[in-house]
């Protein structure tokens, strides 16, 4: 068969359903529990054989460095599985920065995943998963993708049923939050919210949807310094949302919907104050090929 000159890689971006800080590991690391979701919104990679590394963003002001996710992937695949080539990787970023959607996690799976095609390397899950985890807590997910309950510092994954299904309407604030501060926040401030993530899993199992947001909540929502989330949740509440909250450290924010309609209106009415705004529903996957393509093979000639 001859070999694969290219892949194109879809990889979706998530929400925390529910986030909890329940302690501190011995490293130092909080200790959570959350249900994660990934959702119909996606960063596209297109993935090339090339004899050197490169990695382009089109459009996108997330630095192209030794500390970006894409190329920390392409690095840890060839040092794990010891080829010795390299790979031109074009992302087209969809999944806004500093927002809490694991969209720099997205692209390092999707990074791993092409790859993985590309030179039909034939890596398991589990070892996907295991180069992923030493570039970052979210990347392990991003590969499974579908609906989690998660632990840890992200490294602990049990999969779950779909969630039921469900419209999201996710909003970007106008400034992003940093991981670290609102952690750093959290440590000083604490937090009043505590959401039941072994209810909202069980309420996951039952397809309860209602369930499923009464047991939601982000504990770092009141210690992310997002001024506009609570605005935001407000607006969304009013437009019917089920529920609303920050996703992870911030500072996205979405409300679930369990009508289209009134999805669809609640996203045109903060469009008008918001510039990214999204409609999206529940993804049963993590990142994939989407398709690829392969050399022509030689023809004969009698």
């Amino acid at each position: 068969m001859t070999p694969k000159t290219s892949v194109t890689v879809l990889a979706p971006a998530k929400l925390n359903l529910s986030l909890d800080v329940v302690g501190t590991l011995p490293n130092g690391y909080h200790d959570l529990d959350m249900v994660m979701q990934t959702i119909t919104l996606y960063e596209r990679l297109n993935l090339h054989r090339s004899d050197k590394l490169t990695v382009r963003m089109p459009g996108s002001f997330v630095p192209v460095n030794e500390k970006n996710t894409a190329v920390k992937a392409a690095l840890a695949f060839f040092h794990y599985t010891g080829l010795l080539a390299g790979v031109d990787i074009v992302i087209r970023k969809h999944v806004p920065v500093r927002a809490g959607m694991a969209g720099g996690s997205a692209d390092a799976a999707g990074v791993l995943v092409g790859m993985n095609a590309l030179y039909d390397a034939h890596l398991s899950m589990s070892e996907l998963c295991a180069i992923g985890a030493g570039i970052g807590a979210d990347v392990p997910f991003a590969l499974m993708g579908g609906t989690c309950r998660v632990k840890g510092v992200g490294d602990l994954l049990k999969p779950l049923p779909p969630c039921p299904p469900c419209w999201f309407v996710v909003v970007m604030p106008s400034v992003g939050v940093s991981t670290p501060e609102a952690f750093q926040r959290y440590d000083t401030m604490g937090s009043p919210v505590h959401p039941n993530c072994e209810e909202q899993e069980q309420a996951i199992r039952a397809g309860n949807l209602a369930g499923v947001c009464a047991a939601a909540g982000n504990a770092l929502e009141h210690c992310s310094g997002a001024v506009e989330t609570p605005a935001i949740c407000d607006q969304l509440n009013a437009h019917g949302a089920l529920t609303s909250q920050m996703t992870g450290s911030g500072a996205a924010v979405f409300g679930v919907f369990a009508e289209e309609d009134k999805a669809k209106a609640a996203a045109e009415a903060l469009r008008q104050s918001f510039d990214k705004v999204y409609l999206a529903q529940p993804d049963r996957g993590g990142a994939r090929v989407l398709f690829s393509r392969r050399k022509p093979a030689p023809q004969n000639r009698g």
